[in-house]
């Protein structure tokens, strides 16, 4: 019998290393649902100032794509998208200028689109079946969701063994008091979540010059802030 020949495993997804390096800067990536009245230019510069380097604003509000264009400009901050969950979100998103989109899970499409159309796609994965899948795909960073319910700290840790060189972005049930004890385990390239850009807030950054939006983006500013300095004691 004919030895079997070992099909190729899928080539490189776009060029990850500037959202690394935009993790490596500051290991936290907020996961921002928007208001209906949000202004995009204003929240991206409200988290910039707080010490932010990437944001992931998710696809769950009507607004959402019209605020990662207006965020998109922002100097110092990678907005990317996320809950993307179809391949034509993946086109409006670029269109919208976002630089890479988050899934809740491993849509091999999604992938294929944002491949297609140059900006990482960072899937979801729960399982070391599913990382194993996804790494054949070319992937080499991946959210980890919902980290908290599916194994925590203790599931990163022993993924990191056989997948020593795939870097996962763990989200779901985590808080700030769990930062560091995520952030202490090396395969974790960031910690996202949304206690740092609470909806409450984000909603209330409508921009215009408003006292009630300038208070707004001057306590996410700092709450932002106070989040980027508990990730950097963890992980300076």
């Amino acid at each position: 019998m004919a030895a079997q020949t070992e099909q190729p495993s899928q080539p490189p997804q776009p060029s990850t290393e500037e959202l690394r390096a935009a993790l490596v800067r500051c290991p936290l990536l907020p996961v921002v649902m928007v208001g209906e009245r949000t202004d995009g230019a204003a929240l991206g510069a409200a988290l910039a100032a707080g010490g932010l380097t990437a944001a992931e604003v998710v696809l769950r509000t009507p607004s959402a794509l019209r605020v990662v264009a207006e965020m998109a400009g922002t100097p110092g901050l990678l907005v990317g998208a996320g809950t993307v969950v179809e391949p034509d979100q993946v086109d409006a998103v670029a269109d919208a200028g976002a630089r890479f989109v988050v899934s809740p899970g491993h849509d091999p499409d999604v992938v294929a689109r944002a491949r297609s159309r140059g900006i990482p796609a960072v899937p979801g994965t729960s399982t070391a079946t599913e990382v194993q899948l996804a790494r054949r795909s070319g992937l080499r960073v991946l959210k980890v969701f919902p980290a908290g319910a599916v194994g925590g700290t203790a599931l990163l840790a022993g993924l990191a063994g056989p997948f020593p060189d795939v870097a996962f972005v763990p989200t779901g049930g985590i808080g700030e008091r769990d930062l560091a004890d995520y952030l202490a385990v090396p395969a974790v390239a960031a910690v996202g979540g949304s206690w740092c850009a609470p909806a409450s807030l984000v909603a209330r950054v409508t921009g215009g010059g408003s006292d009630d939006s300038s208070a707004a983006a001057a306590a996410l500013s700092a709450l932002v802030a106070a989040s980027v300095a508990a990730a950097r004691r963890a992980r300076p």
